[in-house]
């Protein structure tokens, strides 16, 4: 993982040793933060461009309007900066993380009337999130002893830092025990999410996504749904328990980090029947290679703001 020597802090690009916060930062202390996950890719027609930008941003500052501020720099500014981040580290294929927090003020819970919001712009070179091998063979995948906080407990529409600490000990949990990855029930026993990706399940052609309640407005499972759609495929967002998931003909994962991840097994049982049972599925497996074309510049029947080109 190769990280960008270049950081654009509060509107500057700056060297990594020079980029540092206070350790009276509100953040570091109780979670005052939020972020995005963004991926750039190198385009067919060469050249990078930075996939449904705009969109991460607008999330980004959405995510910090839920925690009750404001950003210094809007939409158009942050989609400026992540380019300007990465032509300053010679990166035409990277992940991008934008991190909005509150800065050195006051240390009790409450930040102050009206606290400094700083945001940093840092890249990175990153492959596979689950690995290659869950990329071309399935990961495996447990539900998680850890629920994901009711609405009411967590703002589960924003990517704050705050919130992920329960998808970390479910990670950890899920990786002591051999697995690739958790997934999370809501409080009443409904698959919501994994720790940093959206599912999605497939039966008798229809494609099944959990709905918009607990989850993450996740925007590559937009794109995935518009894909299945394209296809003729019948994609229905709706709760669904673990046991359904069991049954599949096959399940997959999507996120920024994991792309498209087919799933190989939950629980220990092997997702699929006969001789497919564990194996990545026809929807999946078509999902993944049309992502990787779209995100690369090839379908462009799809909407051209959805890159940004790096220039």
């Amino acid at each position: 993982m190769a990280r960008g020597s270049k950081i654009w802090l509060n509107g500057k690009i700056l060297s990594a040793e020079e980029a540092k916060i206070s350790l009276f930062t509100h953040a570091l202390h109780y979670g005052t933060g939020a972020f995005e996950g963004i991926r750039a890719y190198s385009q067919k027609k060469g050249g990078g461009a930075v996939f449904r930008l705009r969109e991460h941003m607008a999330r980004l500052e959405d995510s910090v309007k839920i925690m009750g501020f404001e950003l210094a720099f809007t939409v158009d500014q942050l989609v400026q900066a992540a380019i300007e981040t990465c032509k300053a580290n010679s990166f035409n294929e990277c992940y991008i993380r934008p991190l909005a927090f509150i800065g050195d003020g006051p240390l009790g819970v409450f930040p102050g009337a009206n606290p400094t919001v700083e945001v940093a712009i840092m890249v990175w070179e990153w492959g596979s999130y689950l690995g290659d091998k869950g990329i071309n063979e399935g990961a495996k995948l447990k539900i998680s002893t850890y629920l994901r906080p009711h609405v009411n407990s967590a703002m589960t529409k924003g990517k704050i830092t705050a919130g992920y600490i329960t998808g970390v000990i479910a990670k950890r949990e899920a990786i002591q025990q051999g697995y690739d990855e958790a997934l999370m029930l809501d409080p009443e026993g409904y698959l919501t999410e994994g720790t940093g990706e959206n599912l999605f399940m497939v039966k008798d052609g229809v494609v099944k996504t959990t709905q918009l309640t607990s989850i993450l407005n996740g925007i590559t499972r937009n794109t995935a749904m518009q894909l299945l759609r394209k296809k003729g495929l019948t994609v229905v967002e709706t709760r669904f328990t673990r046991d359904e998931l069991y049954t599949a003909d096959e399940a997959f994962l999507t996120g920024t980090a994991a792309e498209v991840t087919p799933i190989s097994s939950v629980d220990n049982r092997k997702i699929g029947h006969g001789d497919q049972a564990g194996k990545p599925g026809p929807v999946s497996m078509s999902l993944q290679q049309d992502y990787a074309k779209l995100v690369r510049g090839e379908l462009p029947e799809y909407p051209a703001e959805w890159l940004t080109p790096i220039r």
